[in-house]
């Protein structure tokens, strides 16, 4: 506890020090020589003005005010990664690059079950006819038809001929999809594995905006930009005091290789977790919650979210990780785009931004906007223009944990009826319409 200084003053100076004490909760004053004021020194706000929506601005600096400095703990602030601080995907990049430089190691005796335990019959047959081992590791480089059919499984989740790829999992706990991705980097270090990400992180960001590759015979994305807007809210909100994350469902290597492009050190990136044997990655996969390493059930996604977040930045330990906490115990913001940040969105006690991609989930509760903490604005590159139909909030915009569609509800039961679009981005204008 402070103490007041036992000082003989005028009513003036006792008032300018009152000023001071009352603004120590959004401020700090440097420090002064003795018999000197300083005014309080002002919390930082954000630089960027271009790209915000309506009065998103003003509102996230409304929000680093009420927390500038807090006193105590850190408040927390939690960012989802692609499409959300950068435009584009970079476990989709570091994949490409996997492919075009022959990264991707083949499975113990050509059994492709073993790369994933969801990975259906049929999908294994696929990727062991077309990717026949050969060597401790595949030539995708040259073979277009082993490089086809793991970009069909990763990228649409069924194979070349079109059947389901993984099945048997929770939907809002697991995309393996995702997971398969870390579960391909087996066999190499976590070193190897952030060079990998590294050298495909330079090409993307290198390359113009809008440019492709080819891998195997198609062509796909092949650039990424981070969002200046983005940049500069971390930038802030660290300035301001508050413990920003970054929790993405790519491989975890992946993640710290790209997160320390805006400052965000690898000790607070979470992303997909590996096991590992002897110091090299396995097949399996960290567990959070009452799920245990290796059992392959959870990851960085949906409801998964909420768990690592609870377990590495709170130290909730065991079943409670799945579970809300005290308001206390939760991050004050976080931003995402996807219906797989939808939990750790609601969870945030101050402010949620939602960057809108069109995902039903998370746009029924962002425009339903029940308790007034959510904010949407356009993708800053390349924004989505207006969804002319609404969004299916009363009838099959949830995706239940067995993956069938079902009505998007409130905490208390009640149904979110349909949402229209109101927030996106004329495109000949380049300025927010509602």
């Amino acid at each position: 506890m402070n103490r007041r200084p036992r000082l003989r003053t005028s009513a003036a100076a006792a008032a300018a020090l009152a000023l001071a004490v009352t603004n120590l909760g959004s401020a700090t004053t440097a420090e002064a020589k003795p018999g000197e004021h300083r005014a309080p020194r002002p919390c930082p706000t954000l630089t960027v003005s271009e790209g915000w929506y309506g009065d998103t601005r003003a509102r996230l600096d409304a929000l680093v005010a009420d927390h500038c400095r807090d006193k105590g703990r850190k408040p927390v602030a939690v960012f989802d990664w692609d499409n959300t601080v950068i435009k584009n995907d970079v476990g989709d990049a570091t994949l490409y690059w996997l492919l075009r430089n022959d990264r991707v190691r083949p499975p113990r005796n050509g059994d492709w079950s073993t790369t994933s335990r969801y990975l259906t019959p049929g999908a294994a047959a696929a990727l062991g006819d077309a990717c026949p081992s050969r060597g401790r590791t595949l030539p995708t480089a040259t073979d277009t038809r082993c490089a086809d059919e793991i970009l069909a499984v990763y990228g649409t989740g069924a194979t070349s001929g079109g059947a389901d790829a993984f099945a048997g999992f929770d939907h809002r706990r697991m995309e393996p999809q995702y997971a398969w991705l870390a579960q391909l980097l087996r066999g190499w270090t976590t070193r190897e594995v952030e060079s990998f990400a590294a050298a495909a992180r330079a090409e993307n960001l290198a390359a113009p905006q809008g440019a492709t590759q080819r891998v195997g015979t198609a062509r796909v994305t092949g650039w990424v930009r981070h969002y200046p807007q983005q940049r500069d809210l971390i930038r802030t909100l660290r300035a301001a005091g508050f413990d920003v994350w970054i929790v993405s469902a790519s491989p975890e290597p992946v993640v710290d290789v790209w997160a320390k492009g805006v400052g965000v050190a690898p000790s607070h990136a979470l992303g997909i977790r590996n096991t590992t044997d002897r110091g090299r990655l396995t097949a399996h996969l960290r567990g959070c919650g009452t799920v245990r390493d290796g059992e392959d059930a959870m990851i960085t996604y949906i409801d998964g979210k909420r768990c690592w977040i609870n377990q590495e930045i709170f130290g909730v330990r065991g079943p409670a990780a799945e579970r809300v906490q005290p308001a206390s115990r939760r991050q004050v913001f976080a931003a995402g785009d996807s219906d797989t940040d939808i939990s750790f969105l609601r969870d945030a006690t101050g402010l949620r931004l939602v960057i809108n991609r069109n995902k039903n989930e998370l746009m029924c509760r962002a425009y339903e906007n029940g308790d007034g903490r959510w904010i949407v604005n356009p993708m800053f590159i390349e924004p989505k223009q207006r969804k002319t139909t609404p969004y299916p909030c009363a009838t099959t915009g949830y995706t239940a944990p067995d993956g069938t569609a079902a009505p998007v509800r409130r905490p208390d039961g009640s149904v979110i009826p349909d949402q229209w679009d109101t927030v996106h981005q004329d495109p000949r204008t380049r300025t927010g319409v509602a």
